[in-house]
C-alpha cells in the first residue's frame, strides 16, 4: 500500500508531456477569449486567400506545445502579420503534403513574450508569423521524413525561401521567411540535410 502510495505521488508530480492544445481547448478558447472576433476575422482572411483549410484556423493559431508553462494556448497574430503565413500555408499545400501526407501544426504565431517563454530562437519566424511547426498526421519514420524534406528542401528551398528545421521526433518547421536549414540546436550543421 506505501509502494502504491509512493508511485501515485510520483506519478501526479511528474510535469505533463508538452503537447498542443486540443480541439476542445480551441473550442473553449473561441467561446471565452476576448480575442475571439480577431480570430474569426483571420479564419475569413484565410478564405479569401484561397487557404482556409489547409490546416485548422485552431492549429494555426496554437502558440507553442509548452503553452501550460507561458499560460497562453492560442494567440491571433497582429493584421499586419497575416500576409506572411499566406505562401507558407501554400507551400504546406502544394510541396510538403504532396510529398509526406497530411501535417497538423503544432505551434504557430508566438508574440516576442509568449517566444522567450517558450525558449523559442530571439529571430524566430513564429514571431513575424511566416512559420508553424508541424508532424505528420501518418505514419512516416524519421529517416524517411528527413529524406523526403531535404529533397524538397535541395530541389525547391532558393525559389521558394523554404526555411527547414528539425527537432526531436517528426517534429519539424516550415517557413518562407527565406532559404536555410537547421537542426535540434537551431544551427545548420545538425539539421540531417547537411
Amino acid at each position: 500500500m506505501r509502494r502504491l502510495a509512493l508511485l501515485l505521488a510520483v506519478l501526479v508530480a511528474a510535469p505533463a508531456r508538452a503537447e498542443p492544445p486540443s480541439e476542445a481547448e480551441w473550442r473553449r478558447w473561441l467561446r471565452t477569449s476576448p480575442q475571439r472576433e480577431q480570430a474569426y476575422a483571420f479564419d475569413r482572411y484565410l478564405r479569401r486567400h484561397g487557404v482556409a483549410g489547409i490546416l485548422a484556423t485552431g492549429q494555426i493559431l496554437r502558440t507553442a506545445t509548452d503553452w501550460r508553462a507561458c499560460g497562453v494556448p492560442f494567440e491571433v497574430p497582429p493584421t499586419s502579420h497575416w500576409p506572411r503565413i499566406v505562401p507558407t500555408l501554400r507551400f504546406i499545400r502544394d510541396e510538403i503534403r504532396p510529398r509526406i501526407g497530411a501535417v497538423e501544426a503544432v505551434s504557430g504565431y508566438r508574440s516576442p513574450a509568449l517566444n522567450a517563454c517558450a525558449n523559442g530562437a530571439p529571430r524566430s519566424a513564429h514571431v513575424g508569423f511566416w512559420g508553424l511547426d508541424l508532424v505528420p498526421a501518418t505514419s512516416i519514420g524519421q529517416p524517411e521524413l528527413f529524406r523526403r524534406l531535404c529533397a524538397l528542401h535541395r530541389q525547391r528551398g532558393r525559389a521558394t525561401g523554404f526555411g527547414l528545421g528539425f527537432y526531436g521526433g517528426t517534429r519539424f518547421h516550415v517557413d518562407t521567411k527565406g532559404f536555410r536549414l537547421w537542426g535540434a540546436n537551431n544551427r545548420r550543421g545538425t539539421s540531417p540535410c547537411v
